[in-house]
């Protein structure tokens, strides 16, 4: 389309609309206090901002999942202390019935102490947080095992599954961050086997029988050793979920400075386009109105 406008003012028009735009684009970076408003406005920008988001999005969900783990965590070491608490008892149990002048009298009241230590064990084991029974694995929604004192076996086969959550590092590694019940306390090795441990030394003792409560107790100090060793390993995720919390802490802190430099409106400096915008526009138009105008009848004189 031709214009019909003479050059000059056509570049008036032109020039007054450029400035017309740098203080639409002032006023716009002032009220929303972004320069990134839409992909116009900074195409070179948009697919580093994007990403960035993207990847603050996902830091905050990790930081919510290890807030859970933490809390998983810090319940685990709570039931492992007191597993390694009434192990002790255990031991002092299976020493006093460990003698040659105790009645079998006194052993069957060692026995049923014994049995209510067991029952506490197994409550551990199917120690509970949220609706989740942290140590069934991923089938958290069933507890691990049920006790029967009056059963001829009184612990069930484990009912939950392998564990294999695990916790992020901001760089990509992961770390275990729970372990099952069947792992803690119903090891795969006899010799370190929680349940089986306490139950042949409740038999030994109902049944008065010296040299299986001698063969009892001589196991006791390695399996004390293997259930301090299961705590451990959740003292261990414990520093490695803080330590995962703070480095993420940071990478959220760098990717939210990344995402403020990308998209964030400098508002002093939108302040001063504006000013300058304003009187540009406002000097534009006292000059072109100081312009003579001619007309027919000037010709016509």
């Amino acid at each position: 389309m031709i214009s019909s406008l003479n050059p000059s003012t056509q570049r008036f028009l032109n020039a007054l609309n450029q400035i017309s735009q740098s203080l639409q684009q002032a006023q716009l970076q002032i009220s929303s206090g972004l320069k990134v408003s839409h992909v116009s406005d900074a195409p070179d920008s948009v697919s580093a901002l994007r990403a960035a988001r993207a990847n603050l999005s996902a830091a905050q969900q990790n930081q919510s999942n290890l807030r859970r783990f933490k809390a998983e965590a810090d319940g685990g070491e709570q039931a492992l202390q007191t597993a390694v608490q009434l192990f002790d008892q255990v031991q002092t149990l299976g020493a006093e019935g460990d003698t040659d002048t105790v009645t079998a009298s006194t052993r069957a009241d060692l026995a049923n102490q014994l049995g209510a230590i067991l029952q506490q064990m197994g409550n551990l084991a199917n120690t509970s947080m949220e609706g989740r029974y942290i140590f069934s694995g991923d089938s958290d929604q069933q507890a691990a095992y049920a006790i029967n004192l009056s059963s001829a076996t009184p612990v069930s086969g484990y009912m939950g599954s392998a564990s294999t959550r695990v916790a992020p590092f901001p760089d990509g590694n992961t770390f275990s961050v729970a372990l099952t019940a069947q792992t803690i306390f119903d090891s795969s090795n006899p010799a370190t086997n929680v349940f089986s441990t306490i139950t042949s030394l409740m038999a030994a003792l109902n049944n008065n029988n010296d040299t299986a409560i001698q063969t009892a107790v001589a196991g006791l100090d390695q399996v004390s050793a293997y259930l301090n060793t299961q705590l451990a390993f959740y003292g261990n995720a414990q520093d490695n979920i803080a330590q995962a919390t703070t480095d993420n802490q940071s990478l959220q802190t760098q990717l939210q400075t990344q995402i403020s430099n990308l998209q964030d409106a400098d508002v002093t400096s939108s302040i001063t386009e504006l000013t300058q915008a304003q009187t540009q526009q406002q000097a534009a138009l006292e000059s072109e109105a100081l312009i003579p105008r001619t007309t027919l009848f000037d010709f016509l004189r």
